[in-house]
């Protein structure tokens, strides 16, 4: 089924918006990326409507329209009654000859296979038994009831959609005509697939409008005034209703309703599978507003009052004059599919629970920050596989808290943060122990002034530039501190990390007494030896005199013998 719409898996952020959006929870997310279950998916497109990224794309079936157009077999277009509300101010006039330059053989509204629809729905109001009539005119509807609600298939209408309707009736009318539906919806590219030989290829009004610009092909206003156009109301809420007739003989045991968007549609649903539901014709729309606010409508052209403006404007007063064929000819048959997920046990559901964190009842916060609805179940989509544990925000939150706390409180460096008023906003026990606080408590929201001079922390908020560990001696404590100061802008928050160097600055001094006194000692030393080298020397001195004079006196009196 979801093979209409495809993941860009670059783009995926896990930001879990299409989970929160998604109607009956049809993604699976795995690798942190999303997957579309296909057994599970109703195509309603919300996903690709919502997510930011973009990373859901519709499978473009272009270049499988071109290929039919260039088989050489007429290629006729059925399209949407919605394309008023998509290309403003062009009549059908406009888009036949737009669409006839990309070469196909003709254009035809869809609103002429609802013309066909709607008389049987009112045969149907007159002959049926049934006491709850659905209509089938929205595949996304008809994909919820088989695949969610398949007990009350039975309340289905078993005939084509009016795309299926058209097609059927132009190929009755050109037997060797090709089909291709263009509107505003994912799901009818799952329908043509599905039910074959009647649509060849499905367009979005988006795909379309890439290949008219591709082909430089402009459209150009031509607006028809015709009343017998009263089909082009079907893509509005109640669109259906409009186009009935009211004096059916034998409706009138049936409330006729309209009910739009996929989260009325299951209430209702639950509503009929509860027995509180009798004697109704309901015209079910997965989207609000009907086919006017398809997903690509939604997603491009979201206008959705003055969309029905245009259609309304559009519509004429009598229906379209077409063949009524024969009702077997147009039945359409609806079986179950389904989605092979097993209930698991309360025990495995437990233990997604306390892998989340949930071990108590008041610990199911239903945030539903991860994309659905209750803790419970979030733990249910991880035992089928759908949902990581990682998914649940508080859960990582309160991890990563306790994470960061034990690092704060566990490091041997004080911390403080401050606001830019100089005000405490956090400090950590390491900073507590060496300013001498009881507990942080008695100094959080205080100014810093009362713990450390603000002096360096006005100087960073003034000058725009962090202080990197400038030493600094805090009297009060004694303590010697190497301190940093951080400026966060983001945050408008100052950071202040003190390392206490207190031992290091003792055992400098320490070492810096022992040099002094060492170079002291030397000095003596050296005079002391000076000293002795000088005594020597005179010692000497004398010595050598003594010696001379003696030698003087025995060397004359040997001359004088």
């Amino acid at each position: 089924m979801a093979e209409c719409l495809t993941l860009k898996k670059s783009n995926c952020k896990n930001c879990y918006k299409c989970i929160r959006h998604c109607p009956v929870k049809s993604i699976r997310f795995s690798g942190n990326q999303a997957h579309i279950i296909g057994n599970e998916c109703i195509l309603c497109g919300h996903c690709f409507v919502v997510c930011p990224q973009n990373a859901k794309e519709i499978v473009d079936e272009t270049e499988k329209a071109r290929v039919l157009i260039q088989s050489g077999a007429p290629v006729y277009v059925s399209l949407a009654p919605s394309f008023i509300a998509n290309y403003d101010g062009i009549g059908i006039g406009g888009m036949r000859k737009a669409l006839k330059k990309l070469g196909f053989a003709d254009v035809e509204e869809t609103a002429i296979g609802a013309t066909i629809v709607k008389a049987e729905y009112e045969r149907m109001l007159a002959e049926d038994d049934r006491d709850v009539i659905i209509s089938s005119c929205c595949h996304s509807v008809n994909l919820l009831i088989q695949k969610y609600f398949p007990a009350e298939l039975h309340c289905l209408a078993d005939i084509l959609s009016p795309m299926q309707a058209h097609c059927a009736d132009i190929r009755r009318r050109h037997p060797d005509a090709r089909t291709v539906f263009i509107g505003p919806c994912v799901a009818k590219k799952d329908e043509a697939q599905h039910y074959t030989g009647l649509v060849d290829a499905v367009l979005t009004f988006e795909e379309l409008s890439r290949w008219l610009e591709s082909a430089h092909v402009q459209l150009e206003p031509d607006m028809d005034d015709t009343e017998e156009s009263r089909a082009r109301f079907f893509p509005t809420a109640g669109g259906i209703l409009k186009t009935m007739r009211e004096d059916i003989p034998g409706a009138e045991k049936y409330t006729r309703m309209a009910i739009d968007g996929v989260d009325n549609c299951i209430a209702a649903l639950r509503d009929i599978e509860s027995g509180k539901i009798h004697h109704c014709f309901i015209e079910m729309s997965a989207c609000v507003g009907s086919c006017i606010g398809g997903p690509v409508m939604e997603k491009y052209h979201p206008s959705p009052v003055s969309d029905y403006v245009a259609v309304a404007h559009y519509a004429g007063a009598e229906d379209f004059p077409v063949e009524q064929p024969d009702p077997l000819s147009i039945r359409k048959v609806f079986e179950p599919i389904e989605r092979r997920n097993v209930t698991p046990s309360e025990a495995e559901i437990r233990d997604a629970l306390r892998r989340m964190g949930k071990t108590k009842p008041e610990d199911e916060l239903n945030c539903g920050s991860c994309g659905y609805n209750t803790c419970r179940e979030k733990a249910i989509a991880i035992c089928h596989g759908k949902a990581e544990v990682s998914m649940c925000l508080p859960f990582l939150k309160d991890k990563a808290e306790s994470f960061s706390d034990c690092i704060v409180n566990n490091t041997p460096n004080g911390l403080i943060v401050l606001n830019e008023s100089l005000e405490v906003q956090q400090i950590n026990t390491a900073a507590c122990r060496m300013l001498n606080l009881r507990s942080q408590a008695d100094v959080l929201g205080d100014p810093v002034i009362r713990i450390l001079d603000p002096a360096p922390f006005l100087k960073v908020l003034e000058t725009h530039r962090d202080l990197r560990d400038a030493r600094a001696y805090l009297a009060e404590y004694k303590r010697y501190v190497e301190q940093t100061i951080v400026a966060d802008a983001a945050s408008h928050l100052l950071v202040c990390i003190l390392r206490d160097v207190t031992d290091e600055e003792t055992e400098r001094e320490k070492k810096e007494s022992i040099s002094r006194q060492t170079v002291e000692i030397a000095d003596r030393v050296v005079d002391k030896q000076m000293r002795i080298v000088q005594e020597i020397a005179s010692l000497l001195g004398e010595t050598a005199a003594e010696t001379k004079i003696a030698l003087t006196k025995l060397k004359e009196s040997i001359s004088d013998e």
